[in-house]
């Protein structure tokens, strides 16, 4: 038999899980998706059916080997990039999940995350895992399983059920699942949980003592590119060789390898990532503090992180809500339709502030209304607003670590949109670069498989399998973008302090 000559990824996002395959130069040879149900149990509960991920994962990974004409010992390796913070925890003896998963978007442990922040506060924790206590990690979504699920706190701690977020249920269940499955993790996922100590990569027993998580249910923590396992079922025989939560994959897709590097990516909401090397930066201007990636043998490298909660979610609000457009497209045409945006300013804080702001009680602003606004105003100020606050961003990433961007690669739906791109450059003042491939995500999570077996050499290998698409420079006069970006601030401050204690959400 020939040597394989692909690695496949596996997808597991959000709304749908993919599989692509991917050959030597990063090139795409084939993608298959499906989507999974979204469950609301109640007003800000969001919960996924594990073992509907799983099944759905199953059937994109024999669909995207069937359309290639691929069989597994084409694979070199399969490596494994999920949404992050969703939490999972089934029987260690039957493989089924004890509830639904808790996904990231779910902010039911909002008393909970107070109860645990105690009189020292949200940062309690901050020191030894990076973040502050929030409902968005999956360290309190497993508290509240542990406490509300009937018995499974007694049952967590004879071992009987395990727990992960969603790299650890598909790596268990792809080398195996109850017939020895690999019970593992990687540090990337592992620095999202607030469990985990970010300079020895391990569990922090303090943490898990104070928050009542017994070991027992945890999965090892790994390198990122690293052999886990050996897969079995449709891809039977396929070293499965990676794991990296959604956004360290996209840096990682993008061979943002060097510190100073930062990409962004932009979907419904948009995260930043800067590679701070093997400095471990702890925040002082609301950014998180996590892992990017650690290759097998070497140590981690690590990032900053800005997330930001509403991006292509207010063209979605646009498109959905007001009607002012019938498609997302639409809406780059609607703002070019003016040259500015009368001085409109649309903070979109439609469940507070995520990055560098972290405000929770904030909710959505249109100021600087005037007789003269019309549908394109509003139109660009909405586009605007993701520019703004990945300036935001930024100068907080600038503010943490004395480093200076000098680009930005950006991946993600909205990067479609040119005119966007162009705001970007023009509020940052520096060029704004997309790649050829963009599956980032999943590129990622191949590259890091590849890695660990080989199937690449090195980082330098992966460098030169990216070429730029399309880049915009800025244009915009530097008193003017510094003008218009004190008015966006002056719009944050109108949408803070909204909610109060007797409001009901």
């Amino acid at each position: 038999m020939s040597d394989p000559r692909y690695v496949a990824a596996i997808d597991q996002g959000t709304t749908s899980s993919r599989c692509i395959v991917f050959d030597g130069r990063g090139g795409i040879v084939s993608l298959a998706q499906r989507e999974h149900r979204q469950i609301f149990p109640r007003p800000g509960w969001v919960e996924h059916d594990a073992a509907e991920i799983w099944s759905t994962v199953e059937q994109v990974v024999l669909e995207a080997l069937e359309d290639a004409g691929l069989a597994p010992g084409d694979l070199a390796a399969v490596g494994i990039t999920n949404q992050r913070e969703t939490t999972v925890v089934w029987d260690r003896t039957t493989g089924r999940p004890v509830h639904n998963a808790i996904t990231w978007q779910d902010t039911r442990t909002a008393d909970l995350v107070s109860e645990l922040a105690g009189a020292e506060g949200p940062d309690r924790f901050r020191d030894r895992c990076g973040l502050p206590l929030a409902t968005y990690f999956s360290g309190p979504k497993l508290v509240w399983l542990l406490r509300e699920v009937p018995g499974l706190a007694e049952r967590a701690a004879r071992g009987e059920v395990l727990f992960g977020t969603v790299d650890s249920w598909l790596i268990w269940n792809l080398t195996g699942g109850v017939d020895g499955g690999v019970h593992v993790t990687d540090v990337t996922n592992a620095s999202r949980t607030m469990l985990m100590d970010l300079t020895k990569l391990q569990w922090d027993q303090d943490t898990l003592d104070t928050m009542g998580v017994p070991a027992a249910v945890l999965p090892e923590i790994k390198p990122s590119s690293h052999v886990y396992g050996t897969a079995r079922g449709a891809l039977a025989g396929v070293p499965v060789a990676a794991a990296l939560g959604d956004q360290h994959a996209a840096l990682f897709g993008q061979t943002a390898f060097d510190r100073g590097d930062v990409k962004s990516t932009y979907g419904t909401g948009s995260f930043l990532v800067l590679n701070t090397g093997d400095t471990l930066v702890r925040s002082e201007n609301g950014l998180l503090t996590t892992v990017a990636y650690q290759l097998d043998g070497v140590p981690a490298t690590y990032a900053l992180e800005g997330s930001i909660a509403v991006t292509g979610a207010l063209v979605q609000w646009f498109r959905d809500r007001l009607g002012l457009i019938h498609s997302a497209a639409e809406i780059e045409t609607l703002a070019n339709t003016v040259a500015d945006s009368g001085g409109c300013y649309i903070v979109p804080a439609f469940s507070g502030l995520f990055a560098p702001h972290w405000r929770g009680e904030a909710r959505g602003v249109i100021t600087g209304l005037t007789g003269y606004v019309g549908r394109g105003h509003l139109a660009r100020a909405a586009l605007e607003a993701t520019a703004w606050q990945t300036r935001e961003v930024v100068d907080a990433m600038r503010a943490d670590t004395g480093i200076a961007l000098t680009g930005l690669r950006v991946d993600g739906g909205m990067t479609a949109n040119n005119t966007l791109m162009q705001l970007l450059a023009d509020a940052l003042a520096v060029p704004v670069a997309r790649p050829t491939v963009a599956e980032t995500t999943c590129l990622g999570a191949a590259y890091a498989a590849g890695l660990a077996v080989g199937y690449w050499p090195d980082l330098d290998s992966l460098r030169g399998n990216w070429h730029k698409a399309a880049e915009w420079t800025p244009g915009l006069d530097a008193d003017l973008r510094e003008r218009r970006f004190r008015k966006w601030r002056k719009a944050v401050e109108r949408s803070l302090d909204w909610m109060d204690e007797d409001d009901l959400d």
